[in-house]
């Protein structure tokens, strides 16, 4: 395992970023705890995944953030790079389907009952003539 306290964070990348086509890579990675109705506890425990990196990008903010695939659950994550404590790049290929590409759909999906509460106020016939699925939904 490479500790990232010992190296620079551009180097960190660079050896992320060359796994990013075709190896796995173990991370330590701190994960926010959550109590038992789902809200975030502001407590951090170390874990250790198996990530298959897809994606690099940098957020508004100037935070570097790797989008790849858990290899245990198959689910979609995303981390910043900042975050990994340490990390181990293997020499297996990918196992985990990635995340096709297609755009996002137009339509927001409401989130609370209060955004679709502001959706039905609307006066506009066009606005919610693709919708009504999504509400029913």
């Amino acid at each position: 395992m490479k500790n990232t306290i010992n190296e620079p964070q551009a180097q960190t990348l660079t050896r992320l970023l060359t796994a990013d086509r075709q190896h796995p890579v173990t991370v330590t990675y701190p994960k926010e705890e959550k109590d038992e109705n789902g809200c975030k506890t502001g407590h951090f425990v170390k874990t250790i995944r198996t990530i298959e990196v897809h994606d690099v990008r940098t957020t508004k903010a100037g935070n570097v953030t790797l989008r790849a695939m858990n290899r245990e659950t198959g689910e979609s994550r995303t981390l910043r790079l900042d975050r990994i404590q340490a990390y181990t790049v293997h020499r297996t290929a990918y196992t985990v389907a990635r995340p096709s590409t297609e755009p996002a759909p137009v339509a927001p999906v409401p989130s609370c009952p209060a955004t679709v509460i502001g959706r039905l106020a609307r006066d506009d016939a066009a606005y919610h003539a693709d919708r009504y699925v999504l509400l029913a939904a």
